[in-house]
């Protein structure tokens, strides 16, 4: 109990950033003061919780359970569970809107995104956007949703007021972790045994570009089948992408609009997944196989520490507190 009571505290401090850690093997989400870069307390969860998002008023967390299949609506303040929403087959990544009035759920043993009324707390509406999907984006503009379909080699663009598709990007590979620029234009995504990233016109819907990262060791292997990288983030300046790699355990550093390699820093084992602190001053990566978190200095480009979490800890984001 007193060790809630500390996050309790520490949580409501105004302006304060703290990284929230999935931790996958688990039921419970790490929080990290970036300020300390140390756990300082835990949210607790359903079962093998996928990731976690926030409320944009910052009262509430969503959290979906990959082996309960349902949605843990989480007070911020109290750390108590408002509601458990049950949802389909294995659910993965999610996305809210700006409003903060439906959250969108992929389903992964489904072929449908799930749209979640946070005022009914109960599943309104079934997008559909091919088999497998694993990853969903709110894009730039604030009004569509992007949905990666593993299992059809495609991205859906979902419009947000009708809650329908509205376009779809074929894709060469098989989808994992995408982000796009700020105005849209660009869509960087990575794919299944692709070592790199793909860079995809959002005018044309034309593939522009492949990028790939240095070469691994000889005989590496990544810590989950076909996944040789998985994870990336802009920096808000909009100069470097910051891309994972699970088979040289490290993250690649490239240029933007360039996409010039300009560094790699080595990293726990297996990084997953990764978030930029508001202020753009360090970047946080899930080491999924290590139980880490490695904090990396945006300007040097060096890894700073690793912060131990729970178990295979994966997505992860940041978020400045009110």
């Amino acid at each position: 109990m007193k060790f809630v009571l500390l996050l309790f505290s520490v949580q409501l401090m105004t302006g304060a950033v703290r990284v929230y850690v999935a931790n996958t093997d688990g039921a419970s989400v790490s929080v990290i003061d970036a300020a300390e870069n140390r756990v300082v307390g835990e949210v607790p969860t359903s079962k093998n919780p996928h990731a976690v998002i926030i409320s944009p008023d910052k009262t509430r967390f969503y959290v979906p359970s990959e082996s309960e299949d349902v949605l843990d609506v989480i007070d911020r303040a109290s750390l108590g569970t408002i509601a458990r929403v049950p949802l389909g087959r294995r659910p993965n990544n999610l996305a809210i809107t700006p409003d903060g009035r439906y959250v969108y759920v992929c389903i992964r043993q489904e072929s449908w995104v799930e749209v979640v009324d946070t005022g009914k707390l109960q599943v309104v509406k079934k997008i559909p956007v091919g088999r497998n999907p694993h990853n969903v984006y709110l894009l730039p503009d604030g009004r569509h949703m992007l949905a990666t379909s593993m299992g059809e080699n495609k991205l859906t663009v979902i419009n947000t007021e009708t809650q329908e598709p509205e376009a779809t990007i074929p894709l060469p590979g098989v989808p994992r972790p995408a982000v796009t620029d700020r105005d849209g234009s660009h869509l960087f995504v990575q794919l299944s045994n692709l070592h790199g990233f793909i860079v995809v016109d959002c005018a044309t819907h034309k593939v522009t570009n492949r990028i790939l990262l240095p070469p691994a060791p000889a005989g590496a292997k990544p810590l989950i089948p076909e996944t040789f990288s998985h994870g990336m983030a802009i920096t808000p300046d909009e100069k470097t992408i910051w891309v994972t790699s699970l088979l040289s355990n490290s993250v690649s550093v490239f240029s933007l609009p360039e996409l010039k390699l300009l560094a790699t820093i080595p990293v726990g084992r297996g990084p997953d997944w990764m978030t930029i602190v508001p202020d753009a001053s360090r970047c946080y990566v899930s080491n999924a196989g290590s139980n880490t978190v490695s904090v990396l200095d945006v300007a040097t480009r060096k890894e700073l520490t690793q912060i131990p979490v729970g178990k295979i800890p994966k997505r992860l984001i940041s978020v400045e507190l009110p």
